[in-house]
């Protein structure tokens, strides 16, 4: 969805792989998660779009400070997302040494109450997320975008013509773990 947005002019997108890569993103990312009141036009700034961790998790705020954005949820089974999230997310939180890391203080603990590994509570939770989402942004606000959809439905709900290119597969299982070797 990241590369998807770019393409389609929505881009910058941010993105885990922005905080990971950049010091100051680190920085400001771990003190709103420890509390810190948000400055979302200083921890957005120079972005056009945004998706993924840890954005996803202040979606109300968001949806609440960017009024006229239009919501993407990305949706997946949830037996499917665990598996993504299982060799993706989860192997990340697991390796992580740094105790102040999002994955940990906001991912595990936050989110997932420290129970990241458990199965079934983490599907619970993402499940409870999605009902969430669905009951709280308008329906013409919110476009659900299962996992294989393309671009027409994104086109659509985006007002923008559908591209000339194949939709994006990035971040992809080895993608992610190749970029969190890098960390």
């Amino acid at each position: 969805m990241r590369e998807a947005l770019t393409i389609l002019g929505f881009g910058p997108c941010h993105h885990m792989f922005e905080v990971m890569a950049n010091e100051e993103q680190k920085r400001l990312w771990r003190a709103l998660a420890k509390g810190a009141a948000p400055d979302w036009n200083q921890l957005f700034a120079g972005y056009a779009s945004c998706m993924d961790w840890p954005s996803a998790h202040y979606w109300r705020d968001l949806v609440e400070f960017y009024p006229d954005a239009r919501v993407i949820l990305t949706y997946r089974s949830p037996e499917s997302w665990w598996k993504s999230f299982e060799k993706t997310i989860l192997a990340g939180i697991s390796q992580s040494k740094d105790q102040e890391s999002l994955g940990l203080t906001l991912i595990s603990r936050q989110v997932f109450g420290g129970l990241p590994h458990d199965r079934a509570n983490a599907i619970a939770v993402y499940e409870a997320n999605v009902r969430a989402v669905i009951a709280t942004v308008p329906p013409g606000r919110l476009l659900v975008h299962n996992l294989g959809d393309g671009w027409t439905p994104l086109c659509r709900h985006l007002g923008v013509p559908v591209p000339d290119q194949s939709y994006p597969n990035r971040n992809n299982t080895k993608d992610f773990q190749s970029a969190l070797a890098k960390n």
